[in-house]
């Protein structure tokens, strides 16, 4: 194994322990409102702290250009450790909705410092194959979003050791990162601060395409995430019961959301081969027929409920890693950690919306026309794409390849 694969082992399995912390209230919600009696906006409250915290951490990176002016391993590390505390504070103290928020908002600000740095780092082991290399980070970031669901799925810890658990992992991820990770060769040059630059993705119509399409991925992504394991135990409710091929709707839940993994090396492999706009719009146009076919399997049959959302899962997480490496590509590169940043904080902050308004749509026109709202995104993504496909920028993706 080269050292770039080795390096790329390390950071994933990082990714992998300290990702869990973002959905790890998700995955013990039942219980939350039970004990807490929490209604729709409560639940969703819990989520959205999270997705508020990132955009304020991502913002506050992006304005002062920290993953490309500051040595993104040890932000990385630091922000792990911020986010492993305030997890394990709710676990051990928290006792109502109000701290929770509080802890729940620290832990998204901390997964700023953990997530495009780690993008940046692998982007200096990778020249060639770096759409692979990324989709894999993604695949780690994937299944370590679905650990808490089989925590859940396959222990009978209550809510508070869940979390706990979730806490450990991501300490673990920290001490990783310090002890073994490393930037590769092909380093990007220094940079200095410059306000200007977190909006200077924006200014050229390739990278602003690119986060176009970006924009209707994560529309659809995380309200699904959230979600679907909502979806899952109340289509067997309505059903009477059962199981998912022998899965309770937990793990279930971590199936749908952990086989996303497979995706990001597909999509690693065919945006490298066939070209960054080939993978996104054909993982766009599947997912988003996933999302509007997904929901009318409410209450059937649990396998075809299952497979459903097994291949939603797949191609919905397909094209994440592809809008960031093409980002890499098309970016100055003093700057690619801020242009990085930016577009994440720009997704989140539309991830927002879909997950709030999810609830709502499900009480008024129940779950085939929810999940049908969340198509819409990748539907304007494919044509963000195709647009981008048609400009001579595109030369620049994946040596040539559109």
């Amino acid at each position: 194994m080269t050292r770039a694969w080795r390096q790329l082992t390390v950071l994933s399995l990082a990714e992998l322990g300290a990702l869990g912390l973002w959905f790890s209230a998700s995955a013990v919600l039942p219980a939350l409102r039970r004990e807490w009696a929490l209604g729709d906006g409560g639940s969703a409250a819990l989520t959205i702290a999270v997705q508020a915290g990132f955009i304020i951490g991502t913002l506050a990176s992006a304005l002062g250009n920290l993953p490309d002016v500051w040595s993104p391993r040890t932000l990385m590390t630091w922000s792990v450790v911020l986010g492993a505390a305030a997890n394990g504070a709710l676990a051990l103290w928290a006792s109502s909705l109000g701290p929770a928020l509080l802890l729940r908002f620290v832990t998204g600000v901390s997964m700023a410092g953990a997530y495009p740095p780690a993008m940046k780092i692998m982007a200096t082991w990778f020249r060639e194959g770096r759409g692979l290399a990324i989709g894999i980070l993604i695949g780690a970031l994937t299944v370590g979003s679905a650990t808490p669901h089989l925590i859940r799925g396959v222990t009978e810890l209550p809510w508070r050791g869940t979390l706990g658990a979730a806490s450990v992992l991501a300490a673990a991820a920290a001490v990783l990162v310090q002890a073994f990770v490393r930037e590769g060769p092909y380093r990007f040059p220094a940079a200095r601060f410059d306000l200007r630059m977190a909006f200077a993705v924006f200014r050229e119509r390739g990278p602003r395409l690119v986060c176009f399409g970006y924009l209707g991925h994560m529309w659809e992504l995380y309200a699904m995430w959230a979600w679907i394991g909502v979806f899952l135990a109340e289509s067997l409710r309505v059903r009477g019961g059962g199981s998912y091929a022998g899965l309770n709707a937990s793990g279930a839940t971590f199936l749908v959301i952990a086989v996303g993994a497979l995706g990001c090396w597909l999509g690693g492999v065919v945006s490298d081969r066939w070209g960054r706009t080939t993978l996104t719009m054909s993982a766009m146009a599947i997912s988003g027929t996933c999302a509007a076919v997904t929901g009318l399997t409410f209450g059937g049959p649990p396998l075809v409920t299952l497979g459903l959302a097994a291949l939603w899962g797949v191609t919905i997480v397909a094209d994440s890693a592809q809008f960031s490496t093409a980002i890499t590509e098309l970016s100055p590169p003093a700057y690619v950690g801020t242009a990085l940043t930016t577009q994440t904080c720009m997704g989140f902050a539309l991830t927002m919306a879909s997950i709030w308004l999810t609830p709502p749509l499900v009480r008024w026109a129940g779950w085939p026309w929810a999940f049908a709202a969340l198509a819409i995104g990748p539907a304007l993504g494919v044509v963000a794409m195709g647009r981008l496909r048609m400009l001579p920028d595109s030369a620049k993706l994946a040596g040539g390849r559109r």
